[in-house]
């Protein structure tokens, strides 16, 4: 989550200086903001955006990780692994000339869905997992997603894990993140 006065205070810069410093990033590509999903629903939704590295590769090399053992034990590797995710997804529209209609969903009681595609007549409610086995319930967070927001419209449910084979699944399809650039994520 993004927090700006946060990002100030220990920066030793304003929350001011911070947002501008942060939208130079943006304009090079190297970040991105992932704003939350606001609907109509009676749960007070979480309004802070997410801030996502374009390149994982340079997020590594900030965070010290040298090499691929480093990270397979390094605590943020989820994290980096949503950010690969969330980076993987936006460039697969901005490559296609296309801007994606991408958010994030978290409500003040926690419940939260990694990233949330709009596509216009449908949802795509995606959850990303990095280990490489997939437990049973990981469609957990996209089912509540369902009883949250599915009256309002269709939505499809994605995992993505660290594992494969991709596979379909009564709940969802488990996307294995080596199908996650082929995935059809345009409507």
């Amino acid at each position: 989550m993004l927090n700006l006065s946060g990002l100030g205070a220990d920066s030793g810069i304003t929350h001011v200086t911070a947002k501008r410093w942060i939208s130079v990033l943006e304009a090079g590509y190297l970040v991105c903001r992932l704003p939350p999903l606001h609907m109509n629903v009676r749960k007070r939704l979480v309004k802070t955006p997410k801030l996502y590295f374009y390149d994982t590769g340079l997020l590594c090399y900030l965070l010290g990780i040298r090499a691929p053992d480093q990270l397979e034990a390094h605590p943020l590797r989820g994290a980096i692994f949503e950010c690969w995710v969330v980076s993987e997804v936006i460039k697969h529209y901005l490559h296609r000339g296309a801007t994606p209609d991408v958010h994030f969903y978290r409500d003040r009681k926690g419940e939260e869905v990694d990233l949330v595609v709009d596509r216009g007549r449908d949802l795509i409610a995606v959850e990303v997992k990095a280990g490489r086995t997939a437990a049973h319930d990981v469609f957990t967070a996209l089912e509540r997603f369902r009883a949250i927001a599915g009256r309002h419209r269709k939505q499809r449910h994605v995992v993505i894990y660290g594992g494969g084979p991709t596979q379909q699944r009564s709940a969802g399809e488990l996307l294995s993140w080596q199908d996650t650039a082929t995935y059809q994520w345009m409507a």
